[in-house]
């Protein structure tokens, strides 16, 4: 059926378009300022002169002056001033580990986790006054977050202690240790630190660093955009609280009432529902267990789990519809909504995502006001121009690409599609029993009136004249709901897919189903729970009823889905539920671009709705393209690779034969006594792997069952399905027990290999040289159990030592493998290995040393990098080049510095 809508104009959200294409250009193009200034102004008047002459070319012109605007923005804004320079060198010259004295303020209060059974700990930001040091002492204005450690003399008091506190009342002035229901007081650390206070803290300060490999995410971006200069740790009894109060009062009640909320909340809802209640209502996630967030992940919510844009979209909803319900003026409504939208996001306080999400909501309803709803394209243009005009860096951040894309697909391609299908037919079921408002429906529609009107006659005799046509309209209205539900949420999943894969290496399979039951939920858990509940307990009772049980229905659903390989939703012994993807191609990522566009051109110019349906279905192929074609991984053909991947003081090393076979000998870890939740493995190894584009792996070895070897194993095994395991102990006991269950019930091959071991595979020679074939493995020393081998190409060989010590290198000298141009030198440069004889021996060129920055131990030890510079070895090191890459091509030795580039 032909239509003769035009395409509405839309000038703003090309002219977004054009300036977010000029931010991208502008970070890899520098040119100087006045370069870009020139370029504006030109190209501004001559749009001005073309536009009576020649409208399209004066339109284009315009579109290039935004062009140019934006990459001139992004390298103004880019350039931070000198003065936080000069002070940010100072703080870093003074953050090498030594203990120094601050006198700083509170800016972030943090709640108390137990970090082992005798002791919590607390984390906070503070902005220093000054740093004190040696005698000497400088004024110096800098963020720092800070770790606080404490002892707790009785074990079982601990977890106690670490819990949230609850409180009578709503006292603003003391949200910390006051009484709960029925319970003791309950403290965090023996010093309350709360917002403004003063304090003088005897600390030690180290920069943060990223972990440096490709596709690693900037922790150290992420911390300066939120005022942090360096981390720093102290024990609770080296602060000192000092008199007088340093900060905004506003700030201060912004912090109070966020604590005393989430005091409220432990005090209404049990444990279980109130760290969940806390992350979604408050973007609070002390409380949250690692593997709710995997769950939340897997099934395609987490943007429920955490305060983020669509939380606010979700109550501005909510506020805006019942607003409008009452017949309130839509300005009005609208400036209500924004307020109550802008006061949200200041008490939550979770930084720039909700605030971001805040201004293009001020700006859309804005915008929407102005163009009377004629056309939300426009509106989402200005929205983006607003944000992206204050914060030009947010056009490089996940949540804003989310957010915007997610409004996009609704507003440009969901919306227009569902007016030229379903829209007719809603308005149609309006004024059912009057047949002359058939007269006012297109042909199709009318008949469709005809059809309910004869349905409800023949159920006039059953049910009576009143409910004849409202049950039949009552029906239709929910199943139009459903349906437009459905293809919304279907269409969200398609289109967000290239993000999801590009950010978070994700196919959310599962997104669509939790989707369906997740917002609904979440649009009655939201009002419920920010009303009543904080106001009065016994009023707040059916709120809490209410929210509970909505909340009971988004865990349920979430770990249904979440879990769904539970359930033997599997393809190929994956989980539907959790498809881990590699970084899309070049080709993946212009196609879905590409599909993008014409579904939203198709969409819009609305000629025929086959055209919209086979854009949407070219769309849904894109992703499926995505979620389920591997992408090409980035090696080198006919060479052996060997790149040792930074994973900080541990080790993991991706070596890749010359017919492509990868394979993964150890994947990092964190000591146990670190009790952190963080997976290198996950966050680390399997990214670094993702961004190459690698998503199988042929193979993983453990060389010694030490926690920074193996701690990341059993989340590679997850997302990259080895089909073996080499192993060099005899009895799995400890930490390697249940990573070798995890490999056996995933159908892995699990081989123990020893000296005298060897064999050809994927094109490369390997051969075993400890541990001995006598030796009894699994004894007190890991290391002297480690797995020692050669990789061999052509005349190219690789040592591989792992945490070898002197023993092993004994054996190694008397095996007298030949030489071997490359060296994994020992035990991350310790003074028990690279001996002077194992170098005699096999005369390495290079060597590379895997190993934290700043550690512990003090490796690499100055002796091993005296012996390796005096047998000529050229030494590389992780924590200093970060991820190298070597390239054997049988006859020489290629390093390859992934910082380079």
């Amino acid at each position: 059926m032909m239509l003769t809508h035009k395409p509405p104009r839309q000038p703003l959200f090309w002219a977004a378009v054009a300036f977010s294409l000029g931010l991208w250009t502008g970070v890899r193009a520098w040119r100087p300022p006045s370069w870009w200034v020139i370029a504006v102004v030109v190209f501004v008047f001559a749009a001005s002169w073309f536009l009576s002459k020649r409208a399209w070319l004066g339109k284009a012109l315009s579109l290039g002056a935004w062009f140019l605007l934006g990459a001139f923005l992004i390298q103004v804004r880019g350039q931070p001033p000198g003065e936080l320079q000069h002070e940010g060198s100072r703080i870093f010259a003074l953050a090498d580990g030594r203990a120094v004295t601050l006198t700083a303020r509170v800016m972030r209060e943090g709640y108390a986790r137990a970090a082992s059974p005798q002791s919590i700990r607390e984390s906070i930001d503070v902005e220093t006054e000054a740093i004190a040091s040696q005698g000497e002492s400088w004024p110096v204005r800098a963020g720092v977050r800070l770790t606080i450690h404490e002892k707790v003399e009785n074990p079982e008091s601990v977890e106690r202690r670490a819990s949230p506190p609850g409180l009578d009342s709503p006292d603003l002035g003391s949200p910390k240790g006051a009484r709960g229901t029925g319970e003791s007081p309950v403290p965090t650390l023996a010093l309350p630190l709360t917002y403004g206070t003063r304090l003088r803290i005897l600390a030690k300060l180290h920069p943060a660093r990223n972990y440096r490999n490709p596709g690693a995410f900037d922790y150290e971006g992420y911390l300066r955009d939120n005022g942090i200069s360096v981390l720093g740790s102290a024990e609770v009894q080296d602060i000192e609280r000092l008199p007088g109060f340093s900060g905004s009062r506003i700030q201060l009640w912004r912090t109070r009432v966020h604590a005393s909320i989430v005091a409220k909340i432990h005090q209404l809802w049990p444990a279980s529902q109130a760290s969940l209640m806390d992350a979604m209502v408050l973007g609070e996630e002390s409380f949250l267990r690692n593997a709710t967030r995997t769950e939340y992940q897997r099934s395609g919510t987490y943007h429920v789990l955490v305060v983020s844009g669509m939380n606010l979209s979700i109550l501005a909803f909510a506020i805006f519809w019942t607003l409008r319900q009452f017949r309130v003026d839509p300005a009005v409504a609208a400036i209500t909504t924004v307020a109550v939208s802008f006061a949200y996001a200041f008490v939550v306080g979770v930084g720039p995502p909700v605030w971001r999400a805040a201004l293009m909501l001020a700006t859309y309803l804005g915008a929407r006001l102005l163009y009377r709803e004629r056309n939300m394209m426009n509106a989402i243009g200005a929205a983006a121009l607003g944000v992206l005009i204050a914060d030009p860096h947010a056009l490089f951040g996940a949540s804003f690409q989310l957010t915007f894309l997610a409004v996009f697909i609704i507003a440009g391609i969901g919306s227009p599609i569902l007016e030229q299908t379903t829209l007719p037919y809603a308005r149609g079921l309006r004024l059912l029993r009057a047949a002359s408002y058939d007269l006012h429906v297109a042909p199709e529609v009318a008949q469709f009136r005809l059809d309910l009107r004869l349905i409800g006659g023949r159920l006039k005799r059953f049910i009576g004249n009143r409910l004849s046509l409202a049950l039949p309209a009552i029906l239709m209205r929910v199943a139009i709901g459903v349906g437009e539900l459905i293809f919304i949420s279907a269409l969200m999943q398609a289109g967000l897919a290239l993000l999801m894969a590009y950010h978070f290496h994700r196919a959310t399979t599962m997104g669509m189903p939790a989707n369906l039951a997740v917002i609904p939920l979440t649009q009655v858990l939201m009002p419920a729970a920010a009303g009543l509940g904080y106001i009065s307990t016994t009023l707040a009772k059916p709120a809490v009823w209410v929210s509970g049980l909505a909340l009971e229905g988004i865990a349920g659903t979430v770990h249904f889905l979440g879990g769904a390989q539970g359930v033997g939703m599997k393809i190929a012994g994956t989980s539907i539920a959790d498809l881990r993807v590699a970084m899309p191609s070049l080709t993946m990522i212009l196609a879905s671009i590409a599909a993008l566009a014409l579904a939203m051109l198709a969409a819009q110019i609305r000629r025929t709705r086959l055209a919209a349906f086979a854009s949407v279905a070219l769309l849904f192929g894109v992703a499926v393209w995505i979620a389920f074609v591997p992408s090409r991984p980035h090696i080198r053909a006919g060479v052996m690779e060997m790149t040792t991947i930074d994973v900080g003081q541990g080790d993991s090393i991706l070596l890749v034969t010359p017919e492509g076979r990868a394979l993964l000998i150890d994947a990092g870890g964190l000591p146990q006594w670190m009790h952190s939740d963080f997976d290198l493995g996950e966050q680390v190894v399997s990214s670094y792997l993702w961004n190459r584009g690698i998503d199988r792996l042929d193979m993983v070895a453990i060389t010694h069952p030490h926690a920074d070897h193996l701690g990341g194993m059993p989340a590679v095994i997850a997302n990259f399905h080895p089909q073996e395991l080499w192993l060099s102990i005899d009895k799995p006991v400890g930490q390697l027990l249940p990573i070798v269950a995890q490999a056996q019930r995933a159908g892995m091959k699990v081989s123990v290999k020893k000296e005298g071991d060897q064999f050809d595979y994927g094109g490369a020679h390997f051969h075993m040289l400890a541990p001995g074939r006598d030796q009894i493995t699994g004894s007190m020393r890991p290391n002297d159990d480690c797995l020692v081998f050669t990789a061999t190409f052509g005349g190219t060989t690789a040592l591989l030592e792992g945490d070898a010590e002197r023993p092993a290198e004994r054996r190694v000298v008397e095996e007298r493998p030949g030489e071997a141009m490359l060296l994994k030198v020992a035990h991350h440069g310790s003074a028990n290995g690279t001996s002077a004889d194992l170098l005699s021996t096999i005369h390495p060129r290079y060597a590379v040393i895997s190993v934290g920055a700043r550690n512990v131990y003090g490796h690499p030890r100055r002796e091993v990098l005296e012996r390796l510079q005096q047998a000529g070895v050229k030494t590389y090191r992780t924590d200093v080049e970060g991820a190298v890459s070597f390239y054997l091509d049988g006859k020489s030795v290629t390093p390859d510095v992934a910082l380079l580039h």
